[in-house]
């Protein structure tokens, strides 16, 4: 696969053979059952607060309380679930048969052909199973605007409300089976991180590490390869997004990786930075300020009470301490410290200064304030923790230093 890289190439084939011997016969799963119990704490939930009937849009809400995992296109497709927990699924017919493989929830399917507009049908079913022309619709937050538009011309009566309340709260406390799945997705990650380092020289292409790393993923078990991956080399990596151009990898850069993978769904996130070479005194220096961050965001996260809000601001002030920043401006921490990880890469909750949600058992977040010097490097160690009993828990292990970035 990469014979053209030469000795690189022997060096990542060899990483690849070493990850494939790690690879697990079996990898976690959500129960059936669970799903169950999903749609009951969401018609709970909409008892409480008044709410008919939630719309579920292909995507991330549709896969969590029904378990298929398919996504939105220009053709209205999705579920909508009343206060009983009846289920009706709307599909374009001849999208049937690929629907039909997931197993999905029992529940009534509703097809349309393509001449005809499903908002009638949708309509319909409201009306009839759930609270009539006077009942509360809460939409999927996912859902394209030009769907919601349809969805309520086609229910001229009805209140539409944001869905967040009903999906968000339920998904942003992981079960036991979910956090099996965010774990093992970290465990092979890290694994992968762990390779890349093995595999550096000097010319180098960043696209070059990036199929490497998509390979690893999928040599390791995660069969859809990597769910994402940034490569960044140099004054590059101060851009915490990336950039456009091609990267070579140079003696003395900064190298930072930020990628992950998923496993039944759920995703895996981790970002390791360290330098190609011997690290100049201000790159020592600003990595072990990004240690130290990461950790005084962790020591917030255990506060009893604590809020996301605070963990955020922890970070701010320990970096303007040391005179970064303040607040966004740089050099300094440019973005929130971290968000919540699950079904979808960022979701809920956000540690940053406006999410004042308490942090709860079974809450999960990233932990990285990138520290970005411009026209320099960007620093960003990025670890996940989840809350359980006895307060946050890390999914993997930080880096102990810039010269040993791994535990090995």
């Amino acid at each position: 696969m990469f014979g053209a890289l030469n000795g690189k190439g022997n060096a990542m084939e060899g990483e690849l053979s070493r990850l494939r011997s790690l690879r697990l016969p079996d990898l976690p799963t959500v129960p059936q059952d669970e799903f169950a119990q999903r749609i009951k704490k969401a018609c709970q939930l909409m008892a409480e607060s008044g709410i008919s009937a939630v719309f579920l849009n292909a995507g991330p809400n549709l896969a969590y309380f029904t378990g298929i995992e398919l996504f939105s296109r220009e053709r209205l497709l999705g579920a909508l679930l009343n206060q009983s927990g009846d289920l009706c699924f709307f599909v374009p017919s001849f999208e049937l048969g690929t629907f039909s493989e997931f197993g999905y929830q029992s529940g009534e399917v509703r097809c349309w052909e393509e001449h005809e507009s499903p908002y009638i049908g949708l309509a319909d079913w409201f009306l009839k199973k759930s609270a009539g022309s006077s009942g509360v619709l809460a939409v999927d937050e996912r859902t394209p605007f030009f769907h919601v538009s349809e969805i309520q011309s086609s229910l001229p009566g009805v209140k539409l409300v944001n869905a967040k309340s009903i999906t968000a709260t339920c998904r942003m406390i992981k079960s036991e089976s979910e956090l099996a799945c965010i774990q093992a997705a970290m465990n092979m990650t890290l694994e992968v991180q762990q390779s890349c380092r093995s595999v550096l020289d000097c010319g180098l292409e960043a696209g070059e590490l990036k199929a490497f790393i998509d390979a690893a993923h999928k040599a390791i078990g995660a069969k859809q390869g990597s769910y994402f991956c940034s490569v960044l080399f140099g004054d590059a990596s101060s851009y915490p997004h990336g950039v456009r151009c091609q990267q070579v990898l140079r003696e003395g850069d900064v190298v930072l990786i930020d990628t992950g993978c998923q496993v039944a769904g759920y995703k895996s996130d981790i970002t390791r930075t360290y330098v190609f070479g011997e690290p100049t005194s201000y790159q020592r220096e600003i990595w072990k300020t990004e240690q130290e961050a990461q950790m005084a965001g962790f020591k917030a996260a255990a506060q009893p009470g604590a809020k996301c809000s605070d963990v955020d601001l922890a970070v701010r002030n320990f970096l303007e301490a040391r005179g970064l920043g303040p607040g966004y401006e740089l050099p300094g921490l440019p973005h929130r410290t971290g968000h919540g990880i699950g079904l979808e890469i960022h979701e809920w909750p956000y540690l940053n200064l406006a999410d004042t949600t308490a942090l709860q058992e079974g809450m999960c977040f990233s932990c990285e304030p990138t520290i970005c010097v411009p026209g320099k490097f960007g620093m960003r160690l990025e670890d996940h923790f989840f809350m359980s009993t006895d307060g946050p828990t890390w999914f993997t292990q930080p880096s102990p230093s810039i010269d040993s970035p791994f535990f090995c």
